[in-house]
């Protein structure tokens, strides 16, 4: 435990964070298997919907540094690709 009053006032922020974060990580991968459920069911319009809201939210996310930029540009680019999949089968 610190003795330190900064250090016990940077614990506590640290610990705040860390929960903020956990929250943003746990609402992308929510969004994430969103889009990949739209996928696997066909449906071309919400996919895409889905996508580019979800892309959205990786950046902020990367933005914030809660994922690493090339993690969230990885991610974006593997969902567009199989929502754009979905849609060229379905025209």
């Amino acid at each position: 435990m610190a003795n330190i009053k900064s250090q016990i006032k940077r614990n506590r922020s640290n610990a705040k964070h860390a929960q903020r974060n956990k929250a943003v990580r746990t609402s992308l991968k929510t969004s994430m298997k969103k889009v990949r459920v739209a996928v696997a069911e066909g449906d071309a319009e919400v996919a895409q919907a889905r996508s580019r809201e979800t892309a959205r939210a990786l950046d902020k996310a990367a933005s914030r540094g809660i994922v690493h930029k090339r993690t969230a540009a990885r991610r974006k680019s593997r969902l567009a690709k199989a929502a754009n999949k979905v849609g060229a089968a379905a025209e």
